[in-house]
Order: C-alpha cells, then sequence, then structure tokens
C-alpha cells in the first residue's frame, strides 16, 4: 500500500493554485461503515485530506456539535483499536491522505509504538495532536519518524513567538493553525485572527500552515485560501452528515471544494 502524505496532497492543490482542503470526521459516526462512506465521498468531493477525530470522553477542544458526535459513537461501542479499520477502509478506496486528529491519552493507553506501527500499516499519513506540545512528545517524535508519520501541533492566537518557533520545527505535514480562541464549531465569520497565526507560522519557517476553527462555507475556504496553504472544515460535515447522511457529507465537500 502506497502511503499518501498531507505533505504531498498540500502540494499538489498549491501546484494547482489554491488551498488544500481538509475534511474533518468522527470516528465511528454514526457506526463504523457510515464513518469509511462518508470520509470517501469527502475524497470523491474535491476533498484532499481526511481528518478522522477519535472519540474521547472529554474532548476538552469540541463544541458541541462534534461532542454529540463522539458521544454518540462512544455510546454505540467504538473502540480505539477500530481506528485501524477505518483508516484502512479510507485509505484502500481513495488516494487521500488520512490524518488522525487525537488527545494523547488514548494513543499512550494503547503504546505509543504500537499505535503508530499499526496506524501506518493501514495506510494512514499521521496525527494531529492537540494536547500534545512537542516539549512532551519525545516517544512520539521518535516513533512518526520510525514509521514514517507526519507530526502535526497546533499553534493559536495566544501561543508566544518561541512557542510558534518550537512548534514550526516539531511539525511535519503542516502546521494546524487554531483561528480562534475556544472550542470549534461552525461559525458565519472566520476570525480575523487566523491570518496572523498563518503568518506567524510561515515566519517561523512552516511550509505548511492550515487553518481550522470556523470554516462552514465555501467563501471561507476562498477567503482563507489566500494565505493558507490548507482550510480545515469539521463541524459543518459533522452536522451534514447527522442531518443528511453520506449524502448530505458528498455535497457540502462539493460546494466547499467548488465542485458543486
Amino acid at each position: 500500500m502506497t502511503r499518501v502524505t498531507s505533505a504531498e496532497k498540500i502540494a499538489a492543490a498549491r501546484a494547482e493554485g489554491r488551498p488544500a482542503l481538509i475534511g474533518y470526521l468522527p470516528a465511528g459516526f454514526p457506526d463504523v461503515q457510515t464513518s469509511i462512506d462518508a470520509a470517501v465521498a469527502l475524497a470523491e468531493n474535491g476533498v484532499d485530506v481526511i481528518e478522522i477525530g477519535i472519540p474521547y470522553s472529554d474532548p476538552v477542544m469540541d463544541g458541541a456539535v462534534i461532542q454529540e458526535a463522539t458521544v454518540q459513537a462512544l455510546a454505540n461501542g467504538f473502540k480505539v483499536p477500530q481506528i485501524f479499520e477505518i483508516v484502512r477502509g479510507i485509505t484502500e478506496r481513495t488516494n487521500a491522505a488520512v490524518m488522525v486528529m487525537t488527545y494523547w491519552n488514548p494513543v499512550l493507553r494503547l503504546g505509543v509504538d504500537e499505535f503508530s506501527r499499526r496506524f501506518a500499516e493501514a495506510g494512514g499519513a499521521g496525527l494531529i495532536t492537540p494536547d500534545l506540545v512537542p516539549d512532551e512528545a519525545d516517544e512520539w517524535l521518535a516513533a512518526s519518524e520510525k514509521y514514517g508519520l507526519e507530526r502535526v501541533f497546533l499553534i493559536a492566537p495566544s501561543s508566544t513567538e518561541d512557542r510558534v518557533q518550537r512548534t514550526v520545527d516539531a511539525s511535519s505535514g503542516f502546521v494546524y493553525c487554531v483561528s480562534l480562541m475556544g472550542v470549534t464549531g461552525a461559525r458565519t465569520e472566520v476570525s480575523s485572527a487566523a491570518q496572523a497565526v498563518v503568518d506567524a507560522a510561515h515566519n517561523a519557517g512552516a511550509e505548511n500552515a492550515c487553518v481550522g476553527l470556523g470554516v462552514s462555507r465555501r467563501e471561507h475556504v476562498e477567503e482563507i485560501g489566500a494565505y493558507a496553504d490548507g482550510v480545515i472544515v469539521g463541524t459543518a460535515l459533522v452536522a451534514a452528515l447527522r442531518d443528511g447522511g453520506v449524502k448530505a457529507v458528498g455535497a457540502l465537500a462539493a460546494e466547499l471544494s467548488g465542485r458543486a
């Protein structure tokens, strides 16, 4: 299996004169097979990088829509090792890069090396780790090098210049730029802080800086794409899956990517 990286997909989008489109969905929502099918629908409708979130019992960064979806996935019996089945199910049917977003505790519980090995074998590109900072990531840095996985750390409007530099230096694939303080959620306007965070990442040497939190419409993608290398959409896609199933997810992805 040839693994596709987020860096490759972002570079390909850049060559086409556009930002990469990154779509988030929770693993196992509403069930394992539907979460695979929904992710495939993203790839079929212009999404370059697929971000699959591991449901967590205390998702401090997530807004209500994603929290409710992850709670439902857990209630339906989702277990962390099923993430590898989901990733493999997506990589076997698409040429999208597949990232997993996860709080760090589920990885620690399974074992960092074990998780990384199985994730790489399933075709995964890398991990986005919202509650892990580079200073505390030695085990992950080693495992990611061993298995050729991308490391995506986060920076925010509150990040100091030193923190931005350390985050950029430790990241590979892309740097996740949080565009506003607070939890995730679709918003009518994208925070004006987004460009400042992206500029800080680029100034620190980041090749790829992608913006998440608050993106829900095609205009947002175009607005952010003027300065960012990738645009991350989560809550709006999860709401589409909740309300209209796989077909609705594909339709929203086509609209966001400009294919509709």
